[in-house]
This record gives C-alpha cells, sequence and structure tokens, in this order.
C-alpha cells in the first residue's frame, strides 16, 4: 500500500520552542496517539518521511525535534552529552502536555530514547529503538565513521545503498551536523554505563535491527535487547542502519505488529 501526498500533506507545521534556555525546532504531524520521533546522526532528514507514513498511518501526532547543533541550529555549549539533550525532551514533552508518548529514535536517536525513557517520566509510555547505538557491547564494535566519505557511510548503512533518499546536505552542513553528533556521543559513540543502566528500564520496549547494519551488526542489537527487562527484538531482512529511510513500509509494518520481521 503506497501512501499518497493527499494523505500526508494534512497537518505539517513546524514551531520553535523556548525550552528553559534552549530554542528547539520541532516539526509535529498532528492527530491522536503521540509519538515522539528522534533522528540520527544524519540529521532530520533521514526521519521526516517516516514521520508522515507514521502519522497518515497510525492517525498519530508525531513529534519529530531537530537536535541543536543539527541542520543549521544553535547548540548551547552546556548541551554536551546525549544525556543532556534528553533532559531536554523531557522537559519538550513538558512544554508540550503531551501523555502517553512511545518515544523511537534510529541510531544516537535510539540510544536518545533509551535515555529519555530511563528518566522515568510518566508521559513515556513506551519506547522503540532502531539499530540503536551508544552501548558497549562486549565483543562487539560501533563502526567509526570519523574520516569516512559519505558514500562510505551510505554502503555502511544500506542493504541497498540505491535506496538512500536524496543527494545529502551540503559539505558544510554535513560537517556541522557531525561536529554535533560528536558533541553529543563523543567519538566512540558510546557510553561505557549504558548497558548497564537498560536493566532498569521498566516500560515496553521493542529494539528492531535490520540485518545488514554495517555500523552495529544485529549481534550488537541482540546484545542491547538481552540487557532490558522484557525487551522484544525484531531482525528486519533486506534492511541496513536506517530502516526508515530503506524500508519504511516494512518498518511500520514491524511497529504495528511485534512478531513481523
Amino acid at each position: 500500500m503506497t501512501t499518497t501526498a493527499s494523505e500526508i500533506r494534512w497537518a505539517r507545521t513546524a514551531t520553535a520552542y523556548d525550552v528553559g534556555s534552549v530554542p528547539v525546532t520541532v516539526y509535529e504531524r498532528d492527530r491522536t496517539q503521540p509519538f515522539l520521533l528522534l533522528h540520527g546522526g544524519g540529521g532530520p532528514a533521514t526521519v521526516a518521511a517516516f514521520g508522515d507514513l507514521l502519522a497518515a498511518r497510525k492517525h498519530a501526532r508525531v513529534i519529530m525535534p531537530v537536535h541543536p547543533g543539527f541542520d543549521g541550529t544553535p547548540r548551547p555549549e552546556h548541551l554536551s552529552s546525549v544525556r543532556d539533550l534528553a533532559q531536554l525532551y523531557a522537559n519538550l514533552l513538558d512544554e508540550l502536555d503531551a501523555w502517553d508518548v512511545t518515544v523511537i529514535g534510529n541510531s544516537i536517536g535510539g540510544w536518545l530514547a533509551a535515555e529519555i525513557a530511563l528518566l522515568g517520566s510518566s508521559r513515556i509510555s513506551g519506547a522503540i529503538l532502531i539499530d540503536a547505538v551508544g552501548a558497549e557491547v562486549p565483543g562487539q564494535t560501533i563502526t567509526d565513521i570519523r574520516g569516512l566519505r559519505p558514500d562510505q557511510i551510505t554502503a555502511l548503512s544500506f542493504y541497498d545503498p540505491t535506496r538512500a533518499s536524496g543527494p545529502g546536505p551540503s559539505p558544510e552542513l554535513l560537517q556541522a551536523n557531525m561536529a554535533a553528533l560528536f558533541a553529543y556521543a563523543g567519538p566512540d559513540m558510546t557510553d561505557p554505563t549504558l548497558l548497564d543502566r537498560l536493566g532498569h528500564l521498566d516500560l515496553p520496549v521493542h529494539v528492531i535491527w535490520g540485518e545488514a547494519d554495517g555500523i552495529a551488526g544485529p549481534d550488537y542489537g541482540r546484545a542491547v535487547a538481552k540487557a532490558i527487562p522484557g525487551a522484544h527484538f525484531t531482525l528486519m531482512t533486506k534492511a541496513g542502519h536506517m530502516p526508515q529511510v530503506e524500508a519504511p513500509e516494512d518498518l511500520l509494518g514491524v511497529i504495528g505488529d511485534p512478531g513481523a520481521a
């Protein structure tokens, strides 16, 4: 089933919020069930189309913040870790008065989703971690993307690199996005405390992984899921590090039916 343009253009808004002293740009597709959709190092473009699809198919309110520092937005110096960003977005949900929120994140956005869930906010009812980095897993590594060309990163990120959408950001914007990414995640994109802290999560968590992920492989994903009490793990075939870009229809099916793959 293909979503038409008329299905996804009904309620796009972009709003700048002041969350404390931090300006945050938020894109929303506003209906009923709320989702907080968090992008990874590739920037907000990597979740925008999936946000449209999620809103249209699930009649959902989809809240998609741009992490400060990405896409030309300012990043205050005091925002210097994924945990800082998690607290910012917990405050954003307070500002929006959003309840029963499912937080979804890809890559560093998945790490961020876990950190938001770990804050224990009563506004969060579940988390979906899609090829989430952040944990130090014995015997598993996260590919170091520093110094790689965009085409090399694409080759690592996709089962079929021809499915990568659009020409990508300008070299200047890409450099700024990478600087913001490493400011939050550090050069290794890990927190040595995260794997143990995941054991404190007490809400439904679904860990979804692309079988062809060349950034962090499926065994890494299985270890993340194993660390979370009661988490469900789904492996998606013919998908890599960004299933929401490469196989959005399949991902939506997996989200709707955790037994699907």
